[in-house]
Protein backbone atom coordinates (compact mmCIF):
# COMPACT_ATOMS: atom_id res chain seq x y z
CA UNK A 1 0.00 0.00 0.00
CA UNK A 2 0.88 3.29 -0.81
CA UNK A 3 3.03 5.63 2.12
CA UNK A 4 1.45 8.60 3.01
CA UNK A 5 4.26 11.00 4.45
CA UNK A 6 3.88 14.18 6.27
CA UNK A 7 6.83 16.55 6.64
CA UNK A 8 7.22 17.51 9.95
CA UNK A 9 7.96 15.12 13.25
CA UNK A 10 3.85 15.35 14.47
CA UNK A 11 3.11 11.99 15.05
CA UNK A 12 -0.57 10.33 13.66
CA UNK A 13 -1.30 6.54 13.26
CA UNK A 14 -0.32 4.99 10.09
CA UNK A 15 1.99 8.22 8.78
CA UNK A 16 4.95 8.38 7.71
CA UNK A 17 6.82 11.36 8.98
CA UNK A 18 10.23 12.67 7.43
CA UNK A 19 10.87 16.26 8.75
CA UNK A 20 12.40 17.97 6.15
CA UNK A 21 12.41 21.56 8.09
CA UNK A 22 14.28 22.56 11.35
CA UNK A 23 13.24 25.25 13.59
CA UNK A 24 15.70 27.34 15.17
CA UNK A 25 14.47 29.11 18.27
CA UNK A 26 15.75 32.43 19.68
CA UNK A 27 16.06 33.35 23.15
CA UNK A 28 15.68 37.22 23.16
CA UNK A 29 13.51 39.23 26.00
CA UNK A 30 10.67 40.75 25.54
CA UNK A 31 8.85 43.38 28.05
CA UNK A 32 5.24 42.09 27.94
CA UNK A 33 3.78 44.68 30.22
CA UNK A 34 4.51 47.20 27.01
CA UNK A 35 1.69 44.89 25.48
CA UNK A 36 -2.28 44.54 25.28
CA UNK A 37 -2.38 41.79 22.78
CA UNK A 38 -0.49 39.43 20.92
CA UNK A 39 -1.28 37.78 17.20
CA UNK A 40 0.11 34.27 16.50
CA UNK A 41 0.60 32.71 12.97
CA UNK A 42 1.98 29.42 13.93
CA UNK A 43 2.40 26.74 16.40
CA UNK A 44 6.06 27.48 16.58
CA UNK A 45 5.48 31.11 17.48
CA UNK A 46 3.52 29.89 20.63
CA UNK A 47 6.42 27.27 21.65
CA UNK A 48 8.97 29.87 21.16
CA UNK A 49 7.35 32.17 23.05
CA UNK A 50 6.60 29.82 25.84
CA UNK A 51 10.18 29.31 26.26
CA UNK A 52 10.60 33.29 26.89
CA UNK A 53 8.43 34.31 29.86
CA UNK A 54 5.22 32.58 30.39
CA UNK A 55 3.38 36.12 31.04
CA UNK A 56 2.12 35.78 27.13
CA UNK A 57 -0.69 34.18 28.53
CA UNK A 58 -2.09 36.76 30.42
CA UNK A 59 -2.67 38.85 27.56
CA UNK A 60 -6.15 38.79 24.82
CA UNK A 61 -4.33 36.47 22.27
CA UNK A 62 -5.22 36.27 18.47
CA UNK A 63 -4.75 32.85 17.04
CA UNK A 64 -4.97 32.02 12.45
CA UNK A 65 -6.60 28.71 12.93
CA UNK A 66 -7.17 25.73 14.42
CA UNK A 67 -3.71 24.08 15.01
CA UNK A 68 -2.25 27.43 16.47
CA UNK A 69 -5.16 27.82 18.52
CA UNK A 70 -4.78 24.13 20.24
CA UNK A 71 -1.48 24.78 21.42
CA UNK A 72 -2.27 28.15 22.33
CA UNK A 73 -5.27 26.06 24.78
CA UNK A 74 -2.56 23.39 25.72
CA UNK A 75 -0.83 26.33 27.64
CA UNK A 76 -4.12 28.13 29.10
CA UNK A 77 -3.51 31.39 27.58
CA UNK A 78 -6.34 33.79 26.85
CA UNK A 79 -7.49 32.79 23.54
CA UNK A 80 -9.92 35.90 22.23
CA UNK A 81 -10.46 35.03 18.62
CA UNK A 82 -9.43 32.24 16.00
CA UNK A 83 -9.77 33.14 12.44
CA UNK A 84 -12.15 31.75 10.10
CA UNK A 85 -10.04 31.90 7.50
CA UNK A 86 -6.53 30.82 8.23
CA UNK A 87 -4.54 33.09 5.58
CA UNK A 88 -2.47 36.07 7.00
CA UNK A 89 -4.14 38.84 4.74
CA UNK A 90 -7.62 38.19 5.65
CA UNK A 91 -6.80 37.11 9.37
CA UNK A 92 -5.22 41.04 9.32
CA UNK A 93 -8.60 42.01 8.02
CA UNK A 94 -10.64 39.96 10.36
CA UNK A 95 -9.10 41.39 13.41
CA UNK A 96 -8.17 45.02 12.48
CA UNK A 97 -11.07 46.69 14.22
CA UNK A 98 -10.65 44.59 17.50
CA UNK A 99 -7.37 45.64 17.98
CA UNK A 100 -7.93 49.51 17.17
CA UNK A 101 -6.07 51.25 20.59
CA UNK A 102 -4.98 48.59 21.31
CA UNK A 103 -0.57 47.96 21.53
CA UNK A 104 -0.40 44.69 19.96
CA UNK A 105 2.53 42.08 19.55
CA UNK A 106 3.47 40.10 16.39
CA UNK A 107 6.30 37.01 17.60
CA UNK A 108 7.00 35.45 14.05
CA UNK A 109 9.15 33.74 11.99
CA UNK A 110 12.21 35.37 10.36
CA UNK A 111 10.23 35.12 7.05
CA UNK A 112 6.85 35.66 6.56
CA UNK A 113 4.77 34.87 3.51
CA UNK A 114 1.60 37.26 3.83
CA UNK A 115 1.30 41.01 4.30
CA UNK A 116 -0.75 40.97 7.94
CA UNK A 117 2.33 43.15 9.77
CA UNK A 118 1.71 45.90 6.60
CA UNK A 119 -2.52 45.50 6.99
CA UNK A 120 -2.54 46.07 10.36
CA UNK A 121 0.14 48.89 10.53
CA UNK A 122 -1.55 51.03 7.50
CA UNK A 123 -4.72 50.67 9.70
CA UNK A 124 -3.05 52.48 11.98
CA UNK A 125 -2.58 49.46 14.70
CA UNK A 126 0.31 49.95 17.46
CA UNK A 127 2.08 46.74 16.40
CA UNK A 128 5.45 45.60 17.27
CA UNK A 129 7.49 42.69 15.58
CA UNK A 130 9.76 40.14 17.26
CA UNK A 131 11.22 37.42 15.81
CA UNK A 132 11.93 34.24 17.65
CA UNK A 133 12.34 31.58 15.26
CA UNK A 134 13.83 30.71 11.57
CA UNK A 135 12.82 27.75 9.32
CA UNK A 136 15.92 26.01 7.83
CA UNK A 137 15.76 22.96 5.29
CA UNK A 138 17.54 19.48 7.05
CA UNK A 139 19.95 17.67 4.89
CA UNK A 140 18.09 14.00 4.48
CA UNK A 141 19.73 10.97 3.16
CA UNK A 142 18.94 9.79 -0.44
CA UNK A 143 17.88 6.65 0.28
CA UNK A 144 14.98 8.03 2.86
CA UNK A 145 13.57 9.25 -0.50
CA UNK A 146 9.70 8.10 -0.70
CA UNK A 147 9.11 5.17 -2.65
CA UNK A 148 7.04 5.44 -5.97
CA UNK A 149 2.78 6.37 -5.72
CA UNK A 150 3.62 7.74 -2.09
CA UNK A 151 0.97 10.83 -1.03
CA UNK A 152 3.21 13.83 0.25
CA UNK A 153 1.65 16.52 2.38
CA UNK A 154 2.78 19.51 2.45
CA UNK A 155 1.83 21.79 5.17
CA UNK A 156 3.73 25.11 4.30
CA UNK A 157 6.28 26.88 1.76
CA UNK A 158 9.12 25.80 3.60
CA UNK A 159 8.20 22.25 3.38
CA UNK A 160 7.66 22.30 -0.10
CA UNK A 161 11.29 24.12 -1.15
CA UNK A 162 12.86 21.90 1.49
CA UNK A 163 11.26 18.68 0.15
CA UNK A 164 12.41 19.50 -3.15
CA UNK A 165 15.91 20.69 -2.06
CA UNK A 166 16.27 16.68 -0.83
CA UNK A 167 14.67 14.75 -3.51
CA UNK A 168 13.23 14.88 -7.12
CA UNK A 169 9.35 14.82 -7.83
CA UNK A 170 8.40 11.54 -8.72
CA UNK A 171 5.54 11.62 -11.05
CA UNK A 172 4.00 8.83 -9.38
CA UNK A 173 3.63 10.80 -5.92
CA UNK A 174 0.55 12.82 -5.11
CA UNK A 175 0.93 16.21 -3.64
CA UNK A 176 -1.66 17.73 -0.92
CA UNK A 177 -1.68 21.10 0.30
CA UNK A 178 -3.12 22.33 3.47
CA UNK A 179 -3.71 25.90 1.52
CA UNK A 180 -3.36 28.00 -1.01
CA UNK A 181 0.23 30.23 0.08
CA UNK A 182 1.64 26.44 0.37
CA UNK A 183 0.10 25.87 -2.83
CA UNK A 184 2.30 28.58 -4.73
CA UNK A 185 5.16 27.29 -3.79
CA UNK A 186 4.69 24.24 -5.64
CA UNK A 187 6.62 24.11 -9.03
CA UNK A 188 4.09 24.08 -11.93
CA UNK A 189 3.44 19.95 -13.73
CA UNK A 190 3.00 18.91 -10.54
CA UNK A 191 -0.59 18.29 -9.37
CA UNK A 192 -1.99 19.14 -6.45
CA UNK A 193 -4.92 17.86 -3.73
CA UNK A 194 -5.91 20.38 -1.02
CA UNK A 195 -7.55 19.12 2.11
CA UNK A 196 -10.97 20.24 3.07
CA UNK A 197 -9.73 22.48 5.66
CA UNK A 198 -7.02 23.83 6.67
CA UNK A 199 -5.49 21.31 9.16
CA UNK A 200 -2.69 18.46 9.18
CA UNK A 201 -5.83 16.35 10.36
CA UNK A 202 -7.27 17.08 7.45
CA UNK A 203 -4.57 16.24 4.80
CA UNK A 204 -4.22 13.20 6.48
CA UNK A 205 -7.98 12.74 5.75
CA UNK A 206 -7.61 13.86 2.55
CA UNK A 207 -4.72 11.14 2.00
CA UNK A 208 -6.19 8.40 3.29
CA UNK A 209 -9.07 9.08 0.53
CA UNK A 210 -6.23 8.71 -2.09
CA UNK A 211 -4.85 5.71 -1.45
CA UNK A 212 -8.06 3.71 -0.18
Amino acid sequence: MPKIYLLNSDKFENIQNLPVIKINFFQIKIDFDLYDALIFTSKNAVRAIENIDKKWREKEIYSIGKGTSKEINRHDANLIYTARNSYGNTFADEIKSKLQGKKVLFPRAKIVTSKLNKILLDCGISLDEKILYETTCESIDKKNKPKKNSVIIFTSPSTVNCFLKNFDWDKSYEAICIGKVTAKAIPNGIKIQFSDEQTIKSCIAKAKQIID
